[in-house]
């Protein structure tokens, strides 16, 4: 997820009718991909096993190859990694990313930060 400051820049690649790629199934090919498991990649990123095996299954729908291969079975013998489209997608998708936030940048992105109304938290 680009955040610089106060900003906060999404990008999201929509297939059919759900977000290919956006930063949320970006933050879990990373957990996945750090955890070696969907189960310790959910717990790293408070998700249940269910909300972060249907983000999996997204993933590996909305392409024209598998994301995120699985095995199954527990300790050494089961896990999950990313595929070698996976980490090309994942980086990829993280260096559109940055060139959206380096483009963002500057005096229109100045000026609509400025012009926000403070928020009220800060201001009680």
């Amino acid at each position: 997820m680009a955040i610089d400051g106060p900003v906060k820049l999404n990008f999201q690649l929509i297939g059919a009718d759900q977000p290919a790629i956006g930063p949320g199934k970006a933050m879990v090919m990373e957990a996945i991909d750090r955890e070696g498991s969907i189960s310790a990649a959910g717990r790293a990123l408070g998700m249940s096993y269910r909300r972060i095996w249907l983000l999996v299954e997204g993933l590996n729908t909305n392409w024209r190859e598998r994301v995120v291969d699985t095995k199954m079975g527990g300790g050494k013998s089961g896990g999950a990694h990313l595929t070698d489209f996976g980490r090309t997608l994942l980086e990829t998708y993280r260096a559109v990313e940055t060139r959206m936030m380096a483009a963002a940048a500057g005096p229109d992105l100045d000026w609509l930060i400025a012009a926000r109304k403070p928020d009220q938290a800060a201001n009680p």
